[in-house]
């Protein structure tokens, strides 16, 4: 749906459609263990997060230089593009890449090439996140944020992802404390797969201005008073949802009802080459299966540019939300 947006969940990595995961393979000569697309996308079956993060590091394997990660993101914005995407802020996970040789510098100067030339050519505007690996250890995260320091000028905050189960946000108290006093931004996912007590840990203990996910705080009716009082930005990732069973059907999404709460929701895609569509999909999506109106639409797209981390350019804010109000729905 080409309402304008911003997208503020979407891991660069989850991008990897199977035309460019087999592309960049035969590049830089790494074997896939699929026959071609059509065999690797039958592989796109995940009964819970950690079957989908299987396949997922798995397939980082084809990314090794600059170029690889230039092409990733340059694909990723034409396609976001098309979908209404006026903003982006981006997450890529460099525990992910240092694990197997590839140095932070190549992640990030690749996708900065890439981000460089957004507004030109595709006409988004751009931000990186860096995220830490929540099953990688706390010293990793910061011996992650340390290598990171000269690259700071290209990454506007951190966040925390991958397996959520049995790994608190406590545990990366001291990482986070060190990046706030980087003057870094700060994001969580937490409350997807973990219990709502993550999400008032990520608050409380990581200072994080966003919640990633938070979909299980409708569990804890004082939580949600607490996120609509503060005013706590939700990414919701709905096809990402279905795909990794934490709902069973869109149907049942708890969208509207958070919506009705008073909570500040956006729709986002998450890693949209497996789970089924990029953001303008999931606008689709919960718009057929809940029965979204318009103006709850557009609800969601204005969420997105207030929940965005633009407070350097009010002005390209304000530009934004103005052409949220004016869209026309087809």
């Amino acid at each position: 749906m080409p309402i304008p947006k911003a997208e503020l969940h979407l891991h660069i990595e989850g991008t990897l459609e199977p035309e460019l995961a087999f592309a960049l393979a035969a590049r830089n000569g790494v074997a896939l263990p699929y026959a071609d697309t059509d065999d690797l996308r039958k592989a796109y079956q995940f009964s819970d997060l950690q079957s989908f993060l299987n396949l997922y590091y798995e397939l980082m394997a084809v990314l090794r230089t600059e170029d690889d990660f230039a092409d990733l993101a340059d694909a990723y914005l034409a396609r976001a593009a098309a979908q209404g995407v006026r903003h982006a802020e981006i997450f890529f996970d460099p525990q992910a890449h240092i694990s197997r040789g590839v140095g932070i510098g190549t992640v990030v100067e690749g996708l900065g090439r890439a981000l460089d030339r957004s507004e030109a050519v595709h006409g988004v505007s751009t931000q990186l996140i860096m995220c830490f690996l929540r099953d990688e250890s706390a010293e990793s995260a910061m011996e992650t944020l340390q290598a990171a320091k000269p690259y700071l000028g290209r990454i506007v905050g951190v966040g925390l992802d991958s397996a959520e189960v049995g790994h608190p946000p406590v545990k990366f108290r001291a990482v986070y404390e060190a990046a706030a006093a980087l003057g870094l931004r700060r994001v969580a996912h937490a409350g997807e797969e973990g219990p709502p007590s993550y999400i008032t840990e990520a608050l409380d203990v990581l200072g994080v201005e966003r919640i990633d996910h938070g979909l299980r705080c409708m569990e804890d009716p004082e939580l949600v008073a607490r996120l609509v009082r503060e005013r706590v930005p939700l990414t919701l990732c709905p096809l990402s949802n279905v795909r990794l069973r934490a709902v069973d059907v869109l149907e049942d999404h708890p969208l509207p009802a958070m919506l009705d709460a008073g909570l500040l929701c956006t729709v986002n895609s998450d890693d949209p080459a497996y789970f089924g569509g990029y953001v303008g999909d999931n606008f689709l999506a919960v718009r057929e299966a809940l029965g979204l109106s318009p103006d709850r639409l557009r609800d969601l797209a204005r969420n997105s540019f207030v929940a965005s981390f633009l407070d350097h350019d009010e002005e390209r804010r304000s530009r934004y939300l103005a052409e949220v109000e004016t869209y026309e729905f087809p």
